[in-house]
């Protein structure tokens, strides 16, 4: 069986990035689909696993090709989400990840409507703005900035097909996991395995 696609979406400080760490921990049929970028590579980051890091005429290249499923520019850097990432671990039967913001997921969904939409929520507004000054690397006017734009982002929450609510990061990892094993077991998934015992399921 081939893997499935999942998109998952936070605003800044629901921590999104932690869940996903120990997800990868707990299970070795999902993997992350690594993103494109034109920016250069920071200290630390590896071709390939941080990112794939493209010179801007490759990247404008793929685009034209269609080899790149969603993109934005930002900062004056491109970023997106590479058709073959995606593709490499499906066909390994693994299921790909895309950690992406809203309306990168809005194309996704259009384009792989079988797609599974995952967005994260934090418990409340206040809790939001507390992770944020807790980081210690925020302005008080950037939290504000983060805060007001986290608003926009969580209207589109509606459009997503589950919402995990990160209170206790233990049990936010548990309904994604959750989530990835129950989509294997939705029924229109599973046509192949039903016509194996006849047409209907019946013998």
């Amino acid at each position: 069986m081939k893997g499935l696609l999942f998109v998952i979406s936070a605003p800044a400080g629901c921590g999104k990035d932690t869940i996903l760490n120990e997800l990868f921990k707990k299970t070795d049929t999902a993997g992350y689909a690594v993103s494109a970028t034109t920016r250069a590579p920071r200290e630390g980051e590896v071709n390939g696993v941080h990112y794939h890091f493209l010179t801007r005429e490759e990247f404008e290249h793929k685009i034209a090709e269609k080899e790149v499923l969603e993109y934005t520019e930002y900062c004056g850097s491109y970023y997106g989400t590479l058709r073959k990432s995606v593709d490499d671990l499906i066909n390994q039967s693994k299921d790909a990840i895309l950690k992406i913001e809203v309306e990168g997921a809005m194309n996704i969904r259009r384009m792989f409507p079988e797609a599974c939409l995952v967005f994260i929520l934090p418990p409340s507004w206040e809790v939001l703005e507390k992770r944020l000054r807790d980081r210690g690397t925020e302005t008080e006017e950037k939290i504000v900035e983060r805060t007001k734009q986290a608003r926009t982002e969580i209207k589109y929450a509606e459009n997503y097909d589950y919402l995990i609510v990160n209170d206790k990061l233990d049990e936010a990892v548990d309904d994604l996991l959750a989530v990835l094993r129950a989509e294997k077991l939705r029924r229109s998934r599973s046509d192949e395995l039903l016509n194996s015992f006849g047409e209907g399921g019946k013998a």
